[in-house]
């Protein structure tokens, strides 16, 4: 996801410079403006993935944020003043951007700033979500209890993430390894077979002749092949990178048989998880719904999320505006439309919240059970198509010897 440095103006009359990620630049203004921010400048960063590694903004991993916070949460609890905290956990910290950064969050909060205020001057290393919860937590004066619901709910988000990935995992192993053989056959097998039919002399079949013109053409105008790819790469990341090519491509996922099911449960499973977490920890109807809105991670979705977000604004009530995106499934409706009814509405979006992750979970189990063995027939057939092109003159001049 592409970043970007961002001049805005705060409620209080400072203007601060800060660094967000966003999936386009007209999203990432509109999500400012509507947090209360003066937005004045926001300009895309150069070659932000090689430098990265560089920058004090860059990211935590969630396996790091989450001890992290396993750790303050321990020592908020055991009673110790917040200055000691941070210079435990400074200690702690090997010498690098974060110990830094920790440091100037002790500083700021050693000047009388809140913890949530020192926090928010490093958005890429703490999500809006977190700072809010942070700040609930100090109006409540509940903070340790506040961040251990958000360190839940942040476990819950990494393992469906890994779950992903896992299932994403041997998809991308296979497909890359019938290039890789694909390649090497089309490279190497294919030209040696040229070499021994022209050296004999025969006619060619036709399907021998064009696996012999196509290994030829890669061979000779391999640099084109592989141009044509990363302009076509570059190409689609622009588009993709635009908000009117981002909604279009979103939307088309949301229609692709199964995936899209399974991106829209996904995105369920998020936003009624995050809603739920922010709704506990304090913070407003309209409010939560915004910082939720982007757990859906998708543009198509969070058009949608924004009609029902003014609705509510408007004064009705959270199940019918849900009810107008089109995406929310009847059952996920009605236990809405319960938990309003019965004051447990909090309880009943993180019910929704399961019931979308298992949804998810066994979708990808269908969707892993379902595609290893197509993968395995595709690559079968590709290498079988390739070696019987070339040898089906053999075998007719074995029965022309015979």
């Amino acid at each position: 996801m592409p970043s970007y440095n961002c001049k805005i103006g705060t409620a209080d009359g400072r203007v601060v410079d800060k660094i967000y990620d966003s999936t386009t630049k007209n999203q990432l203004k509109e999500n400012l403006e509507e947090q209360g921010f003066h937005v004045f400048q926001i300009r895309r960063q150069s070659w932000s993935f090689f430098n990265g590694s560089q920058n004090p903004s860059a990211r935590l991993t969630g396996g790091r944020f989450l001890l992290f916070n396993q750790e303050l949460l321990v020592l908020l609890r055991s009673g110790l003043p917040v200055l000691q905290i941070f210079d435990t956990q400074i200690d702690q910290v090997e010498t690098g951007p974060f110990r830094d950064i920790l440091s100037e969050i002790r500083e700021d909060i050693r000047g009388g700033s809140s913890m949530s205020d020192a926090f928010s001057k490093f958005p890429r290393f703490f999500p809006p979500l977190y700072i809010a919860s942070l700040k609930a937590g100090e109006k409540t004066g509940d903070l340790a209890e506040t961040i251990a619901r958000y360190l839940e709910y942040q476990k819950r988000v990494e393992i469906i993430r890994a779950k992903v990935r896992s299932a994403a995992f041997y998809p991308l192993f296979l497909t890359s390894a019938a290039v890789i053989v694909v390649i090497f056959l089309m490279f190497f097998v294919v030209p040696r077979f040229t070499e021994i039919y022209a050296d004999a002399s025969v006619e060619l079949p036709l399907l021998t002749k064009l696996m012999i013109g196509l290994s030829s053409f890669l061979g000779n105008y391999w640099y084109l092949v592989v141009g044509t790819v990363i302009v076509a790469s570059v190409l689609f990341k622009s588009l993709v990178r635009s908000r009117r090519g981002r909604l279009r491509f979103d939307r088309f996922l949301l229609q692709m048989p199964f995936i899209g099911r399974l991106k829209t449960n996904y995105a369920l499973s998020g936003f009624n998880r995050t809603l739920g977490t922010t709704l506990a920890s304090g913070t407003h109807l309209v409010e939560a719904m915004q910082m939720s809105r982007g757990t859906l991670n998708n543009l198509s979705l969070e058009k949608d999320m924004i009609t029902a977000i003014r609705r509510v604004e408007e004064g009705t009530s959270l199940s019918a505006s849900l009810s107008q995106t089109g995406f929310f499934p009847h059952l996920a409706l009605r236990m809405v439309s319960v938990g309003e009814t019965s004051g447990s509405l909090i309880d009943m979006l993180a019910d929704i919240g399961n019931y979308y992750e298992a949804e998810v979970e066994q979708q990808l189990t269908k969707l892993t059970t379902m595609i290893e063995p197509i993968l395995m027939l595709v690559m079968g057939l590709m290498i079988a198509f390739i070696i019987i092109a070339m040898y089906v003159p053999i075998f007719q001049l074995a029965g022309t010897v015979g």
